[in-house]
Order: structure tokens, then C-alpha cells, then sequence
């Protein structure tokens, strides 16, 4: 459609009158009432008489959470009595605390995998998602020659990725 057929097209509906709609449709309009709404005298003064549990819960809610993460933070900063810094110390500890801290002349860090495979499942939507999983068991050792001391620590490491289908 060209620009000059386009505004002919359009210089015609404006000449155009709307059709009557039929007398059926008519007579059920004009026989469906409208919701009786509440008076506004009413309402004006039961808001201001009391206020609402909606408009206390609005500001209270909030405050409250800015209240508990204040405090939580202020708590988190000071240091307690009765709170521990760490795990128990063993009597050893106990008796070497005079001595420096261990120094660890070798440190070796490994990862080694122990296993992998793909599953699919599919979202709430019903797509399908490819997931790549697998399983490390990393590995840190500290020695310490002065002390004669090793610090062995295995940790087991889940990585999980999810790899998408390109759908059509």
C-alpha cells in the first residue's frame, strides 16, 4: 500500500459515521446497574478515626528489619567473652602457645579429579539444560622442618555448570 492510497484510505473512515449498535444491546445496558459504591463520608472516618493495620505494618515492617541488622552488625564488631575465636585448642597447643606460629618451609597444593559426567533435566518451563558435573578432592600439605611438623588437609569440591541447548 502506497502513502497516497494509505491516506485515501484513511480520509474515507473519517467520513465514515459509526454503526447504531442493536436495540438488544441496548436495552441490557441500559437495565445493568452499576456496583453500589461505599460513600466517601464513610470511609474518611473509619480511616481517621483508627489508623489501619495495613498503613502500621507499612512503616513497622521496615523498621524492624533496619533495627535486627543494626544490632547484628554492632554485635558482630564487639568482640564477647564467651564467644571462641576458633576451634578448642588441644593440650599441645596449650603448651607450645610461648612458641611462633608454624612456618611452613613446603607447601604443596594438588587437585586431583575424581569424577565427571553430563545430565540433562529439564526447567519449571519444560527446556531442556545440559549440566557438567564434577567431582575434585583438593589437597593442601605444610611442612614445617624446624618443628618437624605436617599439616595435611583433604577437601572434596563439587562443580556444577550448566551448559544450554540453543532451542529453535
Amino acid at each position: 500500500m502506497t502513502d497516497h492510497e494509505q491516506d485515501r484510505f484513511e480520509a474515507e473512515l473519517r467520513r465514515m459515521s459509526p454503526a447504531t449498535p442493536p436495540e438488544s444491546m441496548m436495552v441490557r445496558l441500559l437495565a445493568a446497574k452499576r456496583p453500589a459504591l461505599p460513600r466517601a463520608t464513610e470511609s474518611a472516618r473509619d480511616d481517621s478515626s483508627i489508623p489501619s493495620l495495613v498503613w502500621l505494618l507499612r512503616w513497622l515492617i521496615p523498621a524492624a528489619a533496619v533495627v535486627i541488622v543494626s544490632v547484628t552488625l554492632w554485635r558482630g564488631g564487639i568482640p564477647s567473652s564467651n564467644r571462641s575465636s576458633g576451634p578448642a585448642a588441644s593440650s599441645e597447643e596449650i603448651a607450645t602457645a610461648g612458641s611462633p606460629a608454624l612456618k611452613a618451609d613446603d607447601v604443596q597444593i594438588g587437585q586431583e579429579l575424581v569424577s565427571s559426567f553430563d545430565a540433562v533435566a529439564r526447567l519449571p518451563g519444560g527446556e531442556p539444560v545440559r549440566f557438567r558435573l564434577q567431582q575434585w578432592m583438593d589437597q593442601v600439605v605444610l611442612s614445617d622442618s624446624t618443628q618437624g611438623l605436617t599439616v595435611e588437609s583433604r577437601t572434596p569440591r563439587f562443580e556444577v555448570v550448566p551448559v544450554g541447548f540453543e532451542t529453535y
